[in-house]
């Protein structure tokens, strides 16, 4: 009966025991998520003392939070200073951690929850640490109220202040006196060069006395921040905001050697690569100037184009080398080097559509053969003789003193006349237009245009000047003189066509004929026509005497 009542109270238990389990589960489940999230850790406190970073706690301590522990610890070695003991240090081992005292007052406690979790230190170690600093804050501390102690610290920055003006006047001195003697060097120089040099002396000394302002300035800041360093050490309460500068100087100083040291290897290979396109730019560049001057000829060029080509040719060298080189430049894979590498590019973006433009035109005009260097061309308004097809411009100089810029996608728009390009020979056509009423016989026209042609100089007889009737209006047909002229001694076409225009005038007023086109309002009285007998009016000749 015994074992009967003995196995039925085992079995009621583990059921009692499996609803509990159950009912803890269930409950479980049914807690919101942030009821079993872990409670937020507490901000952590910095223990400081005379301006110096003793320890910093992040845990708490028999229900005190870091800043409870903190407030206290401050307050516990405030009052052991205050009794003016030596400072001294001691530690002792209890089993809840290491005390800390001060001249036998307990300031803090150090226990196992301090130590930082997976950072291998030890409470010996931390210990260890808060003494040497706190050691140190107590020292800087008795230094301060020390008033020996403070007359000496005023007498160094005293004396460190001295120091630094003496060291600015001295530099002063110098940055005078090598100024003078630079400048008196560049006048000399500048005195020697031809009246067109390309740097003039005024651009010089600016460009001395920019960099004269940025060399004071930087010795200036680097002297006042060095005085401020020192100045800051000698006083216990701002040690450390001046080890602070000191260290800071320090580290800059570090950083620019090592990455000037680690940056050697790559600029020696941009370097290189630079080198390698300069001289692939001089050899090709030889090659196309003994093309452009006619020292050589190749097939696949023409000399005018020698020179364009050569230009496009340095140009995409250049921009290879620099694309070879930018992974080798000291400071390529900063963000600064690749936020500026961006800003270009959405420049260039932004402005690619008429720069592209402009040089797809200069590209069409040098290897379409439209136009070449010394022709003379009429484009839109503009006339005159072709100076020089760049990348992005034409030049022409008009026969009127004037040199006029053209971009060249405009030229690619608009018609040109070549006035060049099909004469017999070396020159220019030269053309003019005139309309003579319909009483005039259109052989004596044609006889007094070509009369007036043969007196211009610089006309040329081979070929002959010709006359085209290029229109019958209501009025008058109209009558365009077309002929070749190269003049002995260069002149412009603006010239030659003046002094074409004042022979046509004179021989027209020799043979009494007209130049002003008539215009009627009313019928004439007799019919505008040219008998037979007419036809053939001086200086005209008739069909016998021209065979």
């Amino acid at each position: 009966m015994t074992a009967i009542l003995a196995a039925i109270f085992a079995t009621f238990r583990t059921a009692m025991w499996l609803c509990l389990l159950w009912a803890a589960g269930v409950h479980a489940q049914a807690l919101p998520a942030d009821a079993v999230q872990p409670k937020p850790a507490l901000p952590e406190a910095v223990l400081r003392h005379a301006n110096r970073d003793i320890l910093t706690l992040q845990t708490p301590y028999l229900g005190m939070p870091p800043s409870e522990r903190v407030r206290r610890a401050q307050a516990n070695i405030d009052l052991a200073l205050e009794r003016g003991g030596p400072g001294e240090l001691s530690t002792r081992a209890t089993p809840q951690g290491q005390l800390v005292f001060v001249d036998g007052v307990m300031a803090l406690i150090l226990f196992e929850g301090d130590v930082a979790p997976m950072s291998g230190d030890t409470l010996a170690a931390l210990t260890e640490r808060t003494l040497s600093a706190l050691r140190q804050a107590i020292r800087e501390t008795q230094e301060g109220r020390s008033a020996h102690s403070l007359l000496v610290s005023l007498g160094r920055v005293a004396l460190a202040t001295v120091l630094a003006v003496a060291l600015f006047a001295a530099a002063r001195f110098v940055r005078l006196r090598s100024l003078s003697v630079i400048v008196a060097f560049l006048d000399r120089q500048t005195r020697k060069l031809a009246q067109g040099e390309v740097l003039r002396r005024e651009r010089l000394h600016q460009w001395l006395n920019a960099f004269d302002v940025l060399v004071s300035w930087g010795l200036g800041l680097l002297l006042g921040y060095a005085w401020l360093s020192f100045s800051m050490q000698q006083f216990p309460y701002t040690r450390p905001w001046g080890e602070g500068l000191h260290q800071y100087l320090i580290s800059v100083a570090l950083g620019l050697g090592k990455g000037m040291l680690s940056a050697v290897p790559g600029l020696v290979v941009a370097v290189l690569i630079l080198l390698m396109a300069r001289g692939a730019v001089g050899a090709l560049g030889s090659f196309f100037q003994r093309v452009e001057r006619g020292q050589l000829s190749v097939g696949w060029l023409r000399q005018d184009a020698a020179g364009p080509t050569r230009r496009v040719v340095t140009w995409l060298l250049w921009v290879f080398a620099l694309a070879m080189a930018y992974p080798y430049l000291p400071g390529a894979e900063t963000e600064a080097f690749k936020g500026m590498s961006v800003l270009v590019g959405v420049m260039m973006s932004l402005g690619a559509s008429n720069f592209v433009g402009q040089v797809a035109g200069g590209l069409i005009l040098t290897y379409s053969n439209v136009l070449r260097r010394g022709e003379y061309v009429r484009i839109g308004e503009h006339e005159g003789t072709v100076v020089d097809i760049g990348a992005f411009n034409t030049r022409i100089r008009t026969g009127l003193g004037e040199e006029v810029i053209l971009p060249n996608a405009s030229i690619v728009g608009n018609a040109t006349k070549n006035y060049s390009r099909a004469v017999h020979g070396p020159g220019y056509v030269v053309d003019t237009v005139v309309t003579i009423g319909y009483d005039t016989p259109w052989r004596q026209v044609e006889a007094m245009l070509v009369e007036a042609a043969t007196r211009t100089p610089g006309v040329l007889a081979t070929p002959a000047p010709r006359v085209f009737q290029t229109a019958l209006s209501d009025f008058y047909p109209e009558y365009r003189l077309v002929c070749q002229a190269i003049p002995e001694q260069p002149r412009p076409r603006a010239e030659v066509l003046s002094a074409l225009h004042a022979h046509i005038q004179d021989v027209f007023n020799e043979h009494g004929v007209q130049i002003m086109s008539p215009h009627y309002v009313l019928d004439p009285a007799e019919a505008k026509m040219v008998p037979p007998a007419r036809w053939y009016a001086a200086p005209a000749r008739p069909p016998a005497d021209a065979k």
